[in-house]
C-alpha cells in the first residue's frame, strides 16, 4: 500500500510540473496570437479519458501517464501535420511568427518551471521560515558546552551576553560569529557575575577542524517528555511533564547534569 501511495504522489508531482510546463508554451503562444489546437495532460494515442473543446483549443486527459503536450499550429515537431506544412503559412501559425516570438514560445515551458520553483521555495520559506532562537530565551538557563567549547573557556550554564562586546540576538548565529569573525573574547554571565572569556590564540583554526559547528547548545531543564517501553521510571510513578530536580539526593536540574551523573 505504501508503494502505491508513493507512486501516486510521484505521479501527482510530475503531473503538476507537466501542466505548468505546457501552460508556459500555451500562454506564450496565446500572447502572440498563435493557435493552440490541443492541451493535454498525459498522452492520448487512439483515445482520451476526458476532453472538451473551448474556442480553438481542445483540452483533455490522456491515458498514458508519460507527460503531456500542447499542439501548436505550424510547429512540425509537435503536430507532425505534414499536409499543413505544405500549405502557405497562415498568420496564426507558429512558423509565420518572427524568430524572437518563436524562441519565447519554445522557452515558455522552461521559464514557467523556473518561476514555479522560485514560488515553491518562497512558499517554503514563508511557511517554515528561518530558524531563530532568541539569545535572551537561551539565557534563562544558559548553555551546554561540549569539550571544544570548554577548551575555549566556556562552561555549562554560562549565559552569553555578547561576542567581542557585540550582542547577538539570534543564538544560532553565535557559533558562526565566533568562527567567521575570528572572535577574541566572549562576554558571559557565570554564577550571576559578568565574566570575560578570552579565546586562546590560534584556537579558531583548531575549531574549524571540529566536525560539528554546534559546540554550544541551549541548556534545557530535565522535563519528562515520554517513556520507553517497560520504563522503570513510569512504573515508579513518574509522569509525563514532571520536572526532575534530583536523583539519589544529588541535585539534577538540567538534562546535561543527568548525563554527566
Amino acid at each position: 500500500m505504501e508503494i502505491l501511495v508513493k507512486a501516486a504522489q510521484l505521479l501527482l508531482s510530475l503531473s503538476i510540473l507537466v501542466i505548468f510546463h505546457e501552460f508556459g508554451h500555451f500562454i506564450s503562444a496565446k500572447i502572440f496570437k498563435t493557435r493552440v489546437e490541443k492541451f493535454y495532460l498525459f498522452f492520448n494515442p487512439w483515445f482520451s479519458l476526458f476532453k472538451f473543446k473551448k474556442g480553438e483549443t481542445e483540452y483533455g486527459l490522456g491515458w498514458l501517464p508519460l507527460g503531456g503536450y500542447v499542439k501548436i499550429s505550424g510547429m512540425i515537431d509537435e503536430s507532425m501535420d505534414k499536409e499543413q506544412m505544405q500549405l502557405p503559412p497562415q498568420p496564426f501559425e507558429f512558423r509565420s511568427k518572427p524568430a524572437w516570438q518563436r524562441l519565447i514560445i519554445m522557452l515558455g515551458g522552461v521559464t514557467v518551471n523556473i518561476l514555479l520553483a522560485i514560488a515553491i521555495y518562497i512558499g517554503m520559506l514563508w511557511i517554515w521560515g528561518e530558524q531563530y532562537l532568541p539569545t535572551s530565551e537561551v539565557n534563562k538557563y544558559g548553555i551546554v558546552a561540549d569539550s571544544v567549547a570548554r577548551e575555549m573557556g566556556l562552561r555549562n550554564g554560562d549565559k552569553i551576553l555578547s561576542v567581542d562586546n557585540e550582542p547577538v540576538e539570534d543564538f544560532f548565529k553565535i557559533p558562526g560569529k565566533i568562527i567567521l569573525d575570528k572572535a577574541k573574547t566572549i562576554q558571559v554571565e557565570r554564577d550571576g557575575q559578568p565574566f570575560n572569556v578570552i579565546i586562546p590564540e590560534g584556537f579558531i583554526a583548531r575549531l574549524l577542524k571540529h566536525q560539528s559547528p554546534d559546540f554550544i547548545n541551549a541548556r534545557m531543564p530535565f522535563v519528562i517528555a515520554g517513556f520507553s517501553a517497560e520504563s522503570a521510571a513510569k512504573a515508579a510513578g513518574v509522569l509525563e511533564g514532571d520536572r526532575v530536580i534530583g536523583i539519589n539526593d544529588l541535585e539534577v536540574l538540567y538534562f546535561d547534569q543527568f548525563r554527566e551523573k
